[in-house]
């Protein structure tokens, strides 16, 4: 598992070391935070004046309104009495057009600024304009707030799992990115192997299944693992798939990223015929064949293949027990070659299996 960051910054602190046991939490890196720190600080300070914004608008500008609302209904109400009296006071011919003119405008002023104080208190209401700019300003705030805290978090890269450290590539003073592979952390638990299997023998898998696997630098040990997982895709690239075996009883010489080699047991067959896989001609075409010994002359014979595995094929048609065929790769012979027998040691023909 690989450990990385996931901002950039210079590494203030890495307190442990290759080959180190660490359980889930345990800091494995520490960034200079003083930047975020005071970051995160400012942001929350931006959402203290956001919520007193809020808070303001709720508690004085709309009670504010309210009052002005108010006292601009009772300057309306004044000035459409004095129009009432005026308008009298004109019919009976005690005052000209001019006064009464002006008492007219003073109606349309006071319900222009009732108009005014009336959406004042709109906005500042829930659902309002500036009430709800006022929300905005508080969400944006907040978002801002959390951003700052995650960066801050960021600058602690803690173990995800219980594990062990096998590689170690920071030191204090390093300026790291994101994308780089800091720590290797071997987890503890179960021990998997990840293997690439040939996509043609997809149809030849199932969980369950049992292997025998060995690491390339020990070959002369087995252990026994079991079939978990099967990837739903096939990389492309190698015409492969994935596939993840347990290892029950793993053995400490295992090591993470060791190369080992696994035998499925995808069949198992009683009495069955087999050919070592390197007197083989064309086993991965459609029409396989061998070089049987055909008393003094070599012969070409046919072959149909059944399973595969530790360095043995089946074969359905084409030989008997019995049969002797020649190696692949062996040089200047032929179909109708001529052949003489010499005296060589036994070969065990048994498969790999236990």
């Amino acid at each position: 598992m690989n450990i990385g960051t996931q901002i950039t910054g210079k590494v203030k602190r890495v307190p442990v070391t290759e080959g180190q046991s660490v359980r889930v939490g345990q800091v494995l890196i520490e960034l200079e935070s003083a930047e975020w720190s005071a970051a995160l600080a400012q942001a929350d300070a931006a959402v203290s004046q956001a919520r007193a914004r809020l808070r303001q608008l709720r508690e004085v500008q709309a009670p504010v309104a309210v009052q002005v609302v108010r006292q601009a209904q009772v300057n309306l109400d004044n000035a459409r009495a004095q129009l009432r009296r005026n308008t009298d006071l004109f019919r009976q011919g005690f005052v000209g057009q001019a006064a009464l003119d002006d008492v007219h405008k003073s109606v349309d002023l006071a319900e222009s600024q009732l108009r005014s104080s009336q959406s004042q208190l709109d906005g500042t209401r829930v659902g309002g304009s500036d009430y709800a700019m006022a929300e905005t300003a508080l969400a944006q705030a907040m978002a801002g707030a959390a951003m700052a805290h995650s960066r801050l978090v960021y600058a602690t890269i803690a173990a995800p799992v219980d594990g062990t450290l096998i590689d170690r590539a920071v030191e204090p003073g390093d300026v790291v990115q994101p994308g780089k592979a800091l720590m290797v952390l071997s987890p503890a638990g179960k021990t998997q192997l990840v293997v690439q299997i040939d996509e043609k023998n997809l149809q030849l898998l199932a969980p369950g299944q049992k292997a025998v696997a060995s690491a390339d630098a020990y070959p002369e040990k087995r252990l026994t693992a079991e079939l978990v997982y099967i990837n739903p895709g096939v990389d492309v690239q190698r015409g492969s798939v994935e596939v993840k075996l347990d290892v029950p009883e793993a053995p400490a010489y295992l090591r993470q990223d060791m190369t080992v080699s696994v035998d499925i047991q995808v069949a198992q067959r009683s009495q069955a015929v087999l050919v070592a896989s390197d007197a083989l001609h064309d086993a991965d075409r459609a029409e396989p064949w061998v070089l049987k010994v055909d008393g003094r002359h070599a012969r070409r014979q046919p072959v149909r293949l059944g399973l595969r595995g530790g360095g043995f094929s089946e074969v359905l048609e084409g030989l008997r027990p019995g049969d002797l065929v020649l190696p692949a790769k062996t040089a200047d012979i032929h179909d109708g070659s001529r052949l003489r027998a010499v005296l060589a040691a036994p070969v065990d023909t048994r498969p790999a299996w236990p």
